[in-house]
């Protein structure tokens, strides 16, 4: 009988055991599964902020694209006509910069032609000087005779008129080309005008001064075709 509690007892002892074996085991089992399920909300909520996150760039991304393509449908003209008007503009803005390459380049063409002009007269007056300085030169001992045959002394008083008559005529011609005669008598001597033939002394005139011409000279222009023949005083 004793025997028969006993075993009775050990067999009470081990449902207990088992019995808490397997309210450990559900308890284990339980805390798994609530940390599985806590560990999949958290992933959740993360991949959902993910998904905000990536929905705000698209978002964005979005909507600067479309902020891109507007201002650019913006600086496109919205009508024809405003690009008929852009177009007449560039031609505008072509055409006169055009204009102004040919304003310019006539300018400077105008400038060489009037330096071109100045240089032709100038060497057609040199030219002219030089040949009518030649003629002239050729024909002043002709001149310097008629100018004798006038101081002359004769008796025949018309043949002397005529031959004054001639001198002048001549004189005057040599006038209207521009060919003068060298002063000398009471001017200063220069030896660019002057040549002295003798040196005299004379207390009534100044130092260096012609008191006596035995030629006479002549210029044209600027240029001397003869010097005069003098004599300087002191």
């Amino acid at each position: 009988m004793e025997r028969m509690v006993e075993v009775e007892e050990k067999m009470n002892e081990s449902n207990e055991k088992e019995k808490n074996e397997e309210n450990t085991y559900d308890a284990e089992n339980t805390n798994k599964a609530n940390n599985a399920n806590k560990a999949q909300r958290e992933g959740n909520a993360e991949e959902n902020i993910n998904n905000n996150g990536n929905s705000e760039k698209n978002k964005n991304l979005h909507g600067s694209e479309n902020n891109n393509v507007k201002m650019e449908f913006e600086k496109e003209p919205q009508t024809l006509e405003e690009k008929e008007i852009n177009e007449l503009r560039k031609k505008l803005d072509a055409q006169r910069v055009t204009i102004d390459e040919n304003e310019d380049r006539i300018m400077r063409l105008m400038a060489e032609f009037e330096n071109f002009k100045k240089r032709s007269n100038k060497e057609r007056e040199s030219l002219y000087s030089s040949v009518m300085g030649d003629v002239i030169t050729s024909l002043l001992p002709a001149i310097d005779n008629l100018e004798k045959a006038a101081e002359a002394e004769t008796k025949d008083e018309q043949y002397k008129n005529g031959v004054k008559m001639c001198l002048d005529q001549i004189h005057d011609v040599l006038k209207s080309n521009g060919v003068t005669v060298i002063e000398t008598i009471g001017q200063k001597f220069d030896p660019s005008l002057h040549e002295a033939v003798s040196l005299v002394t004379d207390p009534n005139l100044g130092e260096k001064v012609i008191k006596q011409e035995y030629r006479k000279g002549y210029m044209i222009g600027d240029r001397v075709l003869r010097h005069s023949l003098v004599v300087v005083a002191n």
